[in-house]
Order: structure tokens, then C-alpha cells, then sequence
């Protein structure tokens, strides 16, 4: 059975990932931290009012893809449903703007600051993206900091998660990735 609002767990490439949706479209997602079964405990602490429940097609669908995406698919996700009525208007322009940013591709944030219309602003963007309850599809790891530099990602495992996602993305040349993620010398 189908519900107009919910949440689901779901596994992809980098472990298990959650999503909640409503009416309006999608609440959240959540990448993975460990266990399907954390996950599934964020979920019910992040939305108490919902319950686990099968997703409508759409949402099916959307988690589908998710799932693609961190699995080397080329998907952008720009056409899945948010609920911006859960954030400010200055998150949602932000959020709006970095999911036109194209798969492979970074930006900095005073880059995406200045797309927006104030340049002044890159360190309220990267607050705004650190806030972002739509990791993947509203793609936050696409932005950087300055100079090359990965910058934050408030995620599970923080600037590796981002860099892994950016891997996957083919948006990293592979002196830019970390030691661990080098492949063995021949």
C-alpha cells in the first residue's frame, strides 16, 4: 500500500539512504550513516509525524534514480518534487540555483553566491547548503570552497562522503581524490 506522505529506507552503492515525502513533494533525504537500521532511526527522529510506508509511483521513482545516481547513472534529479515550504527564501534560492549546477561538474560557493545575486554572501551560502535537507538531489557537494579546496559537507561522514559523491559524479580528476581512494600503483 501507497501513502500520500511517509518515509522509506532504501540501499544504493554507498550504503543505506532514507527519504521522506509529503503532498508537496520531498521532505528530506538522509545518506547513509552505517546501518540501514540508523537511518531508519534518523528518519523517525527527523520526522515523528510520519511513519515508514510504501511510496507512491513517483516516489518510487525518485528513489529509484537516487539510487542510480550513486551508482554511476547520469541523472541530475533537477525534475524530482520539493516541499520548499520547509525552507527560507534565501535557501530556496540557493537550492534552486546549485541544482542547475550539471552532473560532473563544481562551482565555489562565492561563485554560487554570486549567481544568486550577491557575491557578499558565500558564507550564507555555505550555511544555507549545510542546512540542506535534500542531499543528492539538491546537489550541495557540487560546491566547493575557494582555491580548489573541498569545504564542508554536513552529511555522515562529512568532506569524505562529498568527495566520494563528487568521484562517482566523474566531477574529481584523480590527483584531486584522497589517498585512500587512489587505485594501486601497477
Amino acid at each position: 500500500m501507497t501513502s500520500r506522505s511517509g518515509w522509506a529506507v532504501f540501499e544504493t552503492a554507498i550504503g543505506a539512504c532514507g527519504l521522506a515525502w509529503g503532498p508537496k513533494g520531498l521532505l528530506g533525504v538522509l545518506l547513509p550513516e552505517g546501518e540501514a537500521g540508523r537511518t531508519r532511526t534518523r528518519l523517525m527522529r527527523q520526522f515523528p509525524e510520519l511513519a515508514e510506508a510504501g511510496p507512491p509511483d513517483e516516489i518510487s521513482e525518485g528513489i529509484r534514480r537516487i539510487a542510480g545516481l550513486l551508482g554511476g547513472a547520469r541523472d541530475d534529479l533537477r525534475d524530482l518534487a520539493l516541499d520548499l515550504s520547509l525552507v527560507g527564501r534565501f535557501d530556496a534560492d540557493v537550492y534552486e540555483e546549485a541544482r542547475a549546477i550539471p552532473l560532473g561538474e563544481t562551482i565555489t560557493y562565492g561563485t554560487l553566491a554570486a549567481r544568486i545575486g550577491d557575491p557578499a554572501q558565500a558564507r550564507a551560502v555555505g550555511q544555507a547548503l549545510g542546512r540542506n535537507p535534500w542531499p543528492i538531489v539538491v546537489p550541495c557537494h557540487r560546491i566547493t570552497a575557494a582555491e580548489g579546496k573541498t569545504g564542508g559537507f554536513s552529511a555522515p561522514g562529512g568532506a569524505a562522503t562529498k568527495l566520494r559523491i563528487l568521484e562517482i559524479e566523474g566531477a574529481l580528476d584523480a590527483d584531486r581524490l584522497p589517498l585512500f581512494a587512489h587505485p594501486p600503483a601497477p
